[in-house]
């Protein structure tokens, strides 16, 4: 199931159940593993994936560039969705995902696996990006970009989050969000983290992210409803 879809099979199970407990239970489908939503991004050391992306980044962290580029390959189009669904700027969101990898690659030797996996690690580093941005009066990021394995996949992405955002009124319902319930929305159904992993990146507990889904799809469900009156 593409990632709009899961959106907007969230929004409508919030249209049809009134009762909060039941649809925190319906929307707990949306985690990694469960076809109903989509498989989202595993956490570390669960499936043969996730230890082949652990095994990737203890070698970067020694200096290969090659496995590097296999982490950019792999994890750059979830960072360019969560970035352009801010941005709305198919070469500012290109911009921003290439510095969140010139930032990862920088900083790779201090990473830790403990209370973050690596996928959360750069979308808090694309997170910090995006708030500079917004504070900054520039109109865009000037960025060098030649150290940062080539794109193979950005055009993909940049088709996908067009289709994401091929319904004008939904992207601005998201943004009209408060920033942790946004966040929450963009990194579960359009970047496909996990609960843990969206916790690990807002610096919350798994059960304050529940509610955060939970009261982000009652507002969004609620405002699109109401739009479409």
């Amino acid at each position: 199931m593409s990632r709009r879809l899961a959106l907007r099979t969230a929004l409508s199970l919030a249209q049809m159940i009134p009762d909060d407990r039941t649809l925190l239970v319906a929307l707990s489908l949306a985690e990694p593993g469960n076809t109903a939503f989509g498989s989202g991004t595993p956490d570390p050391g669960e499936d043969p994936e996730s230890l082949r992306l652990r095994a990737l980044v203890d070698l970067a962290r020694d200096g290969d560039s090659e496995a590097f580029g296999q982490l950019y390959d792999h994890y750059s189009p979830g960072i360019y969705r969560f970035v352009y669904y801010r941005v709305s700027s198919p070469q500012l969101a290109e911009d921003l995902t290439s510095e969140t990898f010139m930032r990862g690659l920088r900083a790779i030797q201090r990473f830790s696996w403990q209370g973050k996996d690596f996928g959360a690690w750069l979308t808090t580093i694309a997170r910090n990006l995006i708030a500079d941005h917004f504070k900054s009066s520039r109109s865009r990021l000037e960025i060098v970009s030649e150290t940062v394995p080539e794109s193979r996949t950005a055009t993909g992405a940049e088709d996908e989050v067009m289709s994401l955002l091929s319904n004008e009124m939904l992207f601005e319902a998201v943004n009209a969000l408060p920033r942790e319930q946004r966040d929450t929305v963009l990194m579960r159904f359009i970047q496909g983290l996990s609960i843990a992993q969206t916790a690990a990146v807002l610096g919350r507990s798994e059960g304050a992210v529940k509610q955060l889904q939970l009261r982000a799809v009652r507002g969004l469900a609620t405002s699109m409803s109401g739009d479409a009156r």
